[in-house]
């Protein structure tokens, strides 16, 4: 791979040698074969990213200088905050990895009626390090140099009641606004349920709290598949697409 990105969640500092952790270390090291003066570019969330070299390399360690830094935003215009309901499976996994891509801000997952994935303690701190971590691979992958948050999952009724943005929709197929006819709005907070879907009373409940019930057509779509669609039409309507 010519010039890889890996992000690091530390202080980077110009003219430095930065001595990487175990992960970056054997994807650089082992998995890509990296050599030195390969150059590699790394981000950590500052809005650009850093560009550097190899200083060494083996299969189990690699250090970088750092050599300068590159302003580049590839951030939305359009902020966007999506609750979704926790599922069980990959689905989860890959709603934050599409969402990434897209250019979401927060993904809070949430406990719903219907949610069948209970999370507690050590399982839930497991689970969000790995979310999060798809979050990082996939802006890794698609140029992004900010990773998007992956807040701790709260139940439902917290998350409408919180909710400061202009704009606020929860998805619902059946008497719901078109989407199409919403104002345009600079920052979005979305409510997806899980693959049971909402209940009633939650859709009901995400009204009062100034939630419009949207429809994103006839179709009902896949708890996974409706964050794609959702960001793809938002960005496309009000982002930078």
């Amino acid at each position: 791979m010519k010039n890889p990105r890996i992000y690091i969640d530390t202080q980077i500092n110009i003219g430095e040698v930065l001595a990487l952790e175990k992960a970056p270390s054997h994807y650089l090291g082992s998995v890509l074969r990296m050599k030195e003066q390969d150059n590699v570019r790394v981000f950590n969330g500052e809005g650009g990213y850093y560009q550097c070299n190899v200083n060494f390399a083996n299969k189990k360690n690699v250090s970088l200088n750092i050599l300068e830094f590159i302003e580049e935003s590839r951030e939305s215009n359009l902020q966007t905050h999506i609750g979704l309901g926790m599922s069980l499976g990959d689905r989860m996994e890959y709603a934050i990895q599409k969402a990434s891509e897209l250019g979401v801000s927060q993904i809070t997952p949430l406990i719903t009626s219907r949610s069948e994935l209970k999370l507690k303690g050590e399982k839930q701190q497991k689970k969000m390090q790995r979310w999060q971590q798809v979050a990082i691979s996939s802006c890794e992958q698609n140029g992004r140099n900010v990773v998007p948050t992956i807040n701790a999952p709260i139940h439902i009724e917290q998350f409408v009641s919180e909710q400061k943005n202009a704009c606020k929709l929860v998805l619902h197929h059946r008497d719901a606004t078109n989407i199409k006819d919403i104002e345009q709005n600079e920052s979005v907070s979305a409510l997806i349920g899980p693959e049971g879907g909402l209940t009633q009373d939650e859709i009901e409940l995400a009204i009062k709290h100034g939630f419009t019930a949207t429809t994103l057509g006839p179709r009902i779509l896949r708890t996974e598949t409706a964050p794609v669609v959702l960001l793809s039409v938002l960005q496309t309507l009000w982002g930078d697409f």
